[in-house]
């Protein structure tokens, strides 16, 4: 039943975007991806001879592991994994969650998401650009959106894990996570900055940096 009513959302999603996708629209039937180009355009060169596999892939039909410190793991289903996607303006993820699996506040600059619940129950929300916060709480079958370039976060609050399909408007929708933007950034945000936007002390903010460098 969770595979029909996610194979229905990802349907839904792709006819709604379908005149509304924020890349620009294609020019030819199909364009896929030479991810192996040397030339740089807005998106990616067409490959000579595209084949069915450039259409197809399963990364998204196993759960992802969240042994990490915030338990959750993003898996992308996008242009750079399926070069069939290239012109096409949509992508798919899917988000798994431990126990209090946290994927935190971020943002994607070139899309709309819409998440799908495959499993569990999640806190959801997104903040304008006027500090007002919309959050819920979303269960197995629900939906909720993230209108494009806002900040949103989801938090899986229950006892057992949660997974989630997310699709996206883009082919290849970015994403920045806030906390690392800020402190893992090369080179690196000066640390006066950082203490004065968080009105912290700077050791403080190298505790930060330590905690979230790449280990």
């Amino acid at each position: 039943m969770a595979a029909a009513l996610a194979t229905l959302f990802v349907f839904t999603f792709a006819v709604a975007l379908s005149t509304t996708a924020a890349d620009p629209d294609l020019l030819q039937d199909i364009c896929v991806a030479d991810l192996n180009s040397t030339v740089k355009v807005n998106g990616f060169p067409c490959k000579k001879n595209p084949t069915e596999a450039d259409f197809f892939s399963d990364i998204l039909a196993k759960p992802g592991s969240t042994n990490n410190s915030l338990g959750s793991l993003v898996t992308g289903a996008n242009v750079e994994k399926i070069p069939g996607l290239n012109t096409l303006g949509v992508s798919l993820s899917r988000i798994d969650y431990a126990p209090g699996g946290l994927n935190p506040p971020h943002t994607h600059p070139r899309a709309t998401e819409m998440v799908f619940v495959l499993e569990g129950q999640l806190t959801v929300g997104f903040i304008t650009t006027a500090n007002k916060l919309f959050a819920k709480v979303i269960k197995k079958g629900e939906t909720f959106v993230f209108p494009k370039g806002l900040v949103h976060f989801q938090k899986n609050n229950g006892n057992v894990p949660a997974s989630v399909i997310a699709a996206f408007n883009s082919q290849l929708p970015g994403t920045q996570s806030i906390a690392l933007t800020l402190f893992t950034a090369q080179p690196t945000v000066p640390d006066n900055v950082l203490t004065k936007a968080f009105q912290i002390g700077t050791k403080q903010v190298e505790k930060i940096k330590s905690r979230l460098a790449s280990k």
